[in-house]
């Protein structure tokens, strides 16, 4: 067959190159879900090609056309032919670099990784520029005795130098290796895609390891390059059906794709034939097996089957001064791939082009006055007519895909609510990368996998029969925080919520540091509304406690806490996960808000050393102070990925991550200042009445009426709080049950035993006892050390508003214990404690 010319190639791959957008692929403005197989590696010819005669190659991939495949996946760099053969039946391809051959070069200390680098940019420099290639793959399954010989940061260096070196060759191709369960935790953000080969044959266990997948994927799409099973040792139609739910349950959880391992049975390997086994779709003479026809009719139905329930969605668009943003959501409105759906637009007063941009569209549009978000996201929920109300910001946009994803997790589970990624658009300039990467960006918190708890109101769905059954959404909220008092009243009630990864919309990151500031003050304040709320929902140092993970990008890390691996004995495990420590530590305060008033004390200590010399060693202490997040801001912008972000020069780059690491310093002073606003300071007293002596005390109750011991706890807590006490329940390794919190320095706790006497009859021990926290506890001990050296000193004036600060800090240290131990007596007193 006659080769595609070069002067026609280059005018072909400015259109027909694919791109990486989200978690999809797209050519041009059409999403590609990829519907492919694997192919080869078969017996060498006489250039050391390891394809089949060009004939052969023809009618496979003639076949695969006719079968409606659009991609195949080769393990070696195929030859020119190859890829114009690919091309003139409309296949494209996944290029091996099979770098993975080659991982003993790694033992030459010398020139060995210089031997890789050259292996991979001849293979891409052999296609760069083909239309018909999909993506490069740098590696198929590194052993993982290998990567765990070498290291992980050394291994990912190495696959991180060779990616740069395919980009270098081929700067418009998308560069991915392909990983498996076994390297699991090798983290790759650099590269453009995440391609993983798994094999299960369990429908429920690969429907949950896939959603584990997506979490890693993150914002890149993701493509399961191998998915299969022997026919030889389970038999063609056993093969069939694994292989369609397979492959369905793949583009349900929302991947990009997915090849099937192998198109036929031949196979050569390691310099003979294989036989033993039988992958492939069609017999090694071509004849189809009954998986080809099953794989194939699940492929046309992808990535939704044309049978699919659809529910009547109601899409809800609340906006506020949002004139200059809007016409990108409605546009992306517009383009919904889903039969049956309306779109609501909530004028929530807006006072500026809003309401002309909003005639341009044939959308139902209720304006209101300015009553804030809260109060306009109720107008949507009251005006929709669909089962489903799904919510999008004026400054988002969604996928043509995002219903479906949403309608489909709704119809497969009885999530009340269910959210998905919201994901930067690439083109909205330098500032909006580096805000894609800094912290303060909605983010979603999942307790599992599949489960959430909790979904950013710009990319949230709600049952509304659910909706309604708690009242909608709290109009108090009126800029931020509405959402997460939504998420955690639906899970009081018993509802659980969902993630759909594909369900993505595009979210405009604020583009200026004003706007930024006042986002990230808005979200201050609105932490103070939800801590009024929700004060058990918070720590004693006033953050959200959360029990899930937070996934995102921009989240910053405590320094000082490496992750671990799970190998399994020997490195034997087939599933190899990244263990991450659990968050918390006293590295983990200089990411929160509050160091800088940790920071302005220690620099207000030092300055008292003019005063009293002494007090000048706070002043190597500050310094310190200063350097954490000045390092913590530097280390989260060098690792921040930019994948989208232009990469014209290195002095870009480092303009990019500089803004970035001043983004990481000043969202915490922006989050503080509004916490501050909106009452939430670390010196905020608590809602209780009244005081007691902190004493220990023992209460003896006898009750003739039996009550299991954790209802028993439930209703004490119910019962305290009713008396306005915040109350947290012990841990699994806390020798408490209940601990009322007077404060940030003292709490009170308590400790229930129940004695069986025989028919119903019980005994009641509960024991109580005031908790100074260690932080009260420091605070007093150090400022009366401080005191004390200035009085030695001395200086008078530095001993005196040091001592006080001390007093201060002792007193408000009893008078939480005082308050949270009044709280426990009235609730115990002489009907209290026979109501338990």
């Amino acid at each position: 067959m006659p080769a595609l010319s070069p002067s026609t190639l280059p005018a072909l791959a400015v259109d027909a190159r694919p791109s990486a957008r989200g978690k999809f692929i797209f050519v041009g403005d059409d999403k590609l879900y990829v519907r492919g197989v694997t192919y080869g590696t078969f017996r060498p010819d006489e250039d050391g090609h390891e394809y089949p005669a060009a004939d052969v190659v023809e009618r496979d991939f003639a076949h695969m056309a006719a079968c409606g495949l659009n991609a195949v996946r080769t393990y070696t760099v195929p030859p020119p032919w190859l890829l114009d053969c690919a091309w003139r039946h409309g296949l494209r391809v996944m290029v091996g670099l099979p770098v993975e051959r080659y991982v003993g070069f790694l033992a030459d200390k010398k020139d060995g990784l210089d031997r890789l680098v050259a292996v991979v940019r001849a293979g891409v420099r052999a296609c760069r520029g083909h239309p018909a290639v999909l993506c490069y793959a740098i590696g198929n399954e590194i052993p993982a005795a290998i990567v765990r010989w070498h290291g992980r940061r050394r291994m990912v260096g190495l696959i991180e130098r060779l990616y740069r070196a395919a980009k270098a060759e081929d700067p418009a191709g998308l560069v991915t290796y392909v990983n498996y369960p076994s390297s699991e935790y090798l983290q790759l953000p650099f590269l453009d895609l995440v391609c993983f080969n798994a094999y299960l044959e369990s429908q429920e266990r690969f429907a949950a390891y896939l959603a584990r997948l997506q979490n890693i994927a993150g914002d890149r799409p993701l493509i399961m390059s191998e998915i299969g099973l022997d026919s030889l040792r389970h038999g063609e139609s056993t093969q069939a059906r694994v292989l369609e739910w397979q492959t369905r349950t793949a583009f349900a959880s929302g991947c990009a794709g997915a090849f099937v391992y192998a198109w036929t049975d031949e196979w050569y390997r390691t310099g003979e034939d294989v036989d033993d086994w039988a992958f492939g779709l069609t017999h090694r003479d071509r004849r189809p097996k009954k998986a080809l026809a099953t794989v194939c009719g699940a492929f046309a139905e992808a990535p939704f089957p044309p049978d699919r329930p659809c529910p009547r969605v109601s899409v809800v668009v609340c906006t506020y001064n949002g004139g200059r943003v809007i016409r990108d959501c409605l546009e992306g409105l517009r383009r919904l791939d889903y039969p049956n759906f309306e779109v609501i637009v909530v004028n929530d007063g807006s006072t500026d082009t809003t309401a002309a941009v909003l005639r341009e569209y044939d959308y139902r549009v209720i304006t209101t006055e300015n009553r804030g978000l809260g109060s306009a996201r109720n107008t949507g929920m009251e005006a929709a007519t669909g089962e489903i109300v799904a919510y999008i910001d004026d400054d988002a946009y969604p996928d043509p895909h995002w219903l479906s994803y949403l309608a489909a997790a709704f119809c497969s589970t009885t999530h009340a609510a269910v959210g998905g990624p919201n994901i930067g658009p690439p083109g909205d300039g330098r500032f909006a990368a580096s805000v894609a990467n800094a912290p303060g960006n909605p983010t979603h918190v999942l307790v599992s996998d599949q489960e959430a708890e909790h979904i950013p109101g710009c990319n949230m769905a709600v049952r509304k029969a659910c909706l309604e059954a708690v009242g909608g959404f709290d109009p108090q909220f009126r800029v931020a925080g509405d959402d997460v008092d939504l998420c955690w009243r639906l899970r009081e009630r018993g509802e659980t919520l969902g993630f759909s990864p594909a369900a993505m919309v595009w979210h405009h990151r604020r583009n200026s540091v004003r706007a930024f500031w006042r986002q990230q003050l808005g979200y201050g304040r609105s932490e103070g509304l939800l801590e009024r709320k929700w004060p058990e929902k918070y720590n004693v140092a006033g953050h959200i406690s959360w029990s899930g993970r937070v996934y995102g990008k921009g989240l910053a890390h405590a320094l000082g806490r490496p992750s671990r691996i799970y190998y399994g004995t020997w490195g034997s495990a087939p599933f190899q996960p990244l263990c991450e420590p659990p968050a918390g530590g006293l590295l983990s305060l200089a990411l929160m808000p509050e160091w800088y008033l940790v920071i302005i004390t220690l620099i207000a200590i030092s300055a008292l050393g003019t005063l009293s010399t002494p007090l000048l060693f706070a002043l190597p202490v500050a310094a310190c102070a200063v350097a954490l997040p000045l390092l913590q801001a530097g280390l989260s912008a060098a690792r921040a990925p930019f994948a989208g972000a232009p990469r014209s020069s290195a002095w870009e780059m480092f303009r990019l991550r500089g803004l970035t690491a001043f983004l990481h310093l000043l969202q915490p002073l922006a989050r503080l200042r509004g916490r501050l606003a909106g009452g939430l300071t670390l010196w905020r007293r608590g809602r209780m009445s009244g005081l007691a002596f902190p004493r220990p005390r023992t209460f003896r109750v006898w009750t003739e009426r039996w009550r299991a011991h954790e209802e028993r706890l439930r209703s004490l807590k119910v019962a305290l709080c009713a008396n306005r006490a915040i109350v947290q329940a012990g841990g699994d390794y806390d020798r408490w049950d209940l601990e009322i919190r007077g404060g940030m320095f003292g709490a009170t706790r308590v400790l229930m035993a129940v004695e069986e006497h025989g028919h119903g009859r019980q005994l009641l021990r509960l024991r109580t006892w005031p908790r100074c926290s260690p932080m009260g506890v420091a605070l007093t001990l150090v400022f009366a050390a401080l005191s004390t050296t200035a009085a030695i000193d001395p200086s008078w004036p530095a001993c005196a508003i040091l001592g006080v600060a001390a007093l201060l800090a002792a007193v408000r240290t009893v008078q939480e214990c005082a308050a949270s131990t009044a709280a426990i007596l009235r609730t115990l007193g002489p009907s209290g404690a026979e109501g338990l």
